[in-house]
């Protein structure tokens, strides 16, 4: 039986209060707030949800304020996960005093890493994918309904190795 690779830790935290994760992407639309909604969901069902605040944002400013893409919502409402209360926001260097910030491929890598980001606190979503640790998230906005499908599966199996290595690090925090 082939071996799962080890999901990395999450870096410790940088102040007293929740552990802060913002999830980056271009537009804020799609796959980050995807991830945001999981995520979330994620740590509402293992009790973290008071010990880790999740929020998501886009590189780029042209949806700011605007819903999440429909199609993005629909594979989610399939999925039993509601993003309705989703707003797009915009990614700038105020973010960075988040503990840890995942980006979904390597150009929001770099754009975030531009403004200052710390390499132990910058890093691709996926580092934390136990199938396919360091793989982006492909972007789905110009594709099909599939990518979107494709894009949940990854933002499931990636939370819940994230959801495990949290619990790690909180744990080592003595709550």
């Amino acid at each position: 039986m082939p071996s799962v690779p080890s999901v990395p830790a999450v870096p410790p935290p940088t102040g007293s209060g929740p552990y802060r994760i913002a999830l980056v992407c271009l537009g804020n639309i799609c796959r980050s707030p995807m991830a945001h909604v999981v995520l979330g969901s994620a740590l509402e069902a293992a009790g973290l949800a008071d010990e880790v605040e999740v929020s998501s944002s886009g590189t780029g400013g042209w949806h700011v304020g605007g819903p999440m893409d429909e199609r993005a919502a629909a594979v989610l409402l399939g999925a039993g996960y509601d993003g309705s209360a989703h707003r797009a926001r915009q990614f700038d260097a105020g973010w960075l005093d988040h503990d840890l910030v995942l980006v979904m491929d390597e150009v929001n890598l770099r754009d975030v890493r531009a403004l200052g980001g710390e390499p132990e606190r910058v890093r691709l979503f996926r580092d934390f994918d136990p199938v396919d640790p360091g793989g982006e998230v492909p972007d789905p906005y110009y594709g099909g309904q599939d990518g979107f499908g494709e894009v949940l599966a990854m933002v499931e199996r990636t939370s819940a190795a994230l959801v495990a290595a949290l619990r790690d690090a909180l744990t080592g925090r003595g709550r």
